[in-house]
């Protein structure tokens, strides 16, 4: 479904998550590993405290990409990049190993068993709904956070998966999880780069597509890579050339994770909307996706 980078999770996250993060023990990452994933923790823990420190000045920024119609387009865009559908609602009960590395990818997002999305997402849940179906394949989850395993899932846990993906309790879970880790902290990041409501959905889709990662591959290693050579708009420089770096970035990394990787997200849709000059995503918007074109008005 997607290929994201190992891993991250700082206080963008609910209290809620962030405590079960806490006290669940992960694997140290390898040693070979150790430098990379040192520089992203402190590119994310940077972002982290960016964010903190302008909880007020957010509060009084226009909604953006937040705003409900266009976070109903930014989640029908990303439907079809996800599922090649706008319906995005179909994709709660959705689960499959798609072969990337990162075990079973479910739910409206790509929750995923091997970066520790799937694993918080079941916690959480169980933490407030004991008796779900998910809730034995906890330590499973547990177990194989990191990998690409299937070890003490399977066929029960896809079931599982489908039957709590019905209830409107675990759709309420996936929104929750999906807005506090992927689309709040992507659009917030963009707010203070002094993004529009389409460098917003550039950041969100990035955040979503790489993860916020432990490697160079991450979405704040990339943010903060592209910051590093070309300025933001709110720095003064040009929100257009700015983005353009940017998904030259992502394009990059996409590419470099597997060479094969199809790219449409960026080049059949997010680049042509900047193409176009639609820096506030302004409807009708028509792009495609693997071949296939999309609208919406």
């Amino acid at each position: 479904m997607m290929l994201r980078a190992r891993w991250l999770l700082f206080a963008v996250a609910p209290l809620l998550v962030l405590a079960i993060f806490t006290l669940t023990p992960t694997p140290k990452p390898e040693a070979s590993e150790a430098a990379g994933a040192s520089e992203s923790q402190g590119a994310a823990k940077r972002a982290e405290e960016e964010l903190e420190s302008a909880e007020e000045l957010l509060a009084k920024m226009p909604p953006g990409l937040a705003a409900p119609d266009k976070k109903e387009l930014a989640h029908q865009i990303l439907g079809s990049a996800m599922n090649s559908t706008k319906d995005w609602r179909t994709l709660y009960g959705h689960i499959a190993d798609s072969a990337d590395g990162d075990g079973y990818c479910g739910g409206v997002i790509g929750f995923c068993s091997g970066t520790r999305d799937m694993r918080i997402l079941v916690e959480s849940y169980t933490k407030e709904h004991p008796d779900n179906a998910l809730a034995p394949y906890v330590p499973a989850l547990r177990a194989v956070d990191g990998t690409d395993s299937h070890e003490g899932l399977g066929t029960g846990f896809v079931e599982a998966w489908q039957a709590e993906s019905e209830k409107p309790a675990f759709r309420k879970a996936q929104d929750a999880v999906r807005d506090s880790m992927y689309f709040k902290p992507a659009v917030d990041l963009a707010k203070l780069d002094g993004l529009g409501t389409l460098g917003q959905f550039i950041y969100y889709d990035a955040m979503v597509f790489h993860g916020p990662g432990i490697d160079k591959n991450g979405f704040y290693e990339i943010r903060e890579r592209v910051r590093g050579m070309i300025k933001t708009k709110a720095e003064g420089g040009k929100e257009k050339e700015y983005l353009d770096a940017f998904l030259d970035a992502c394009r990059q990394a996409m590419t470099e994770s597997k060479a094969d990787q199809d790219t449409s997200r960026i080049d059949t849709a997010q680049r042509a909307f900047l193409r176009d000059g639609n820096l506030t995503l302004r409807t009708p918007l028509v792009w495609k996706m693997y071949g296939e074109t999309f609208r919406a008005s």
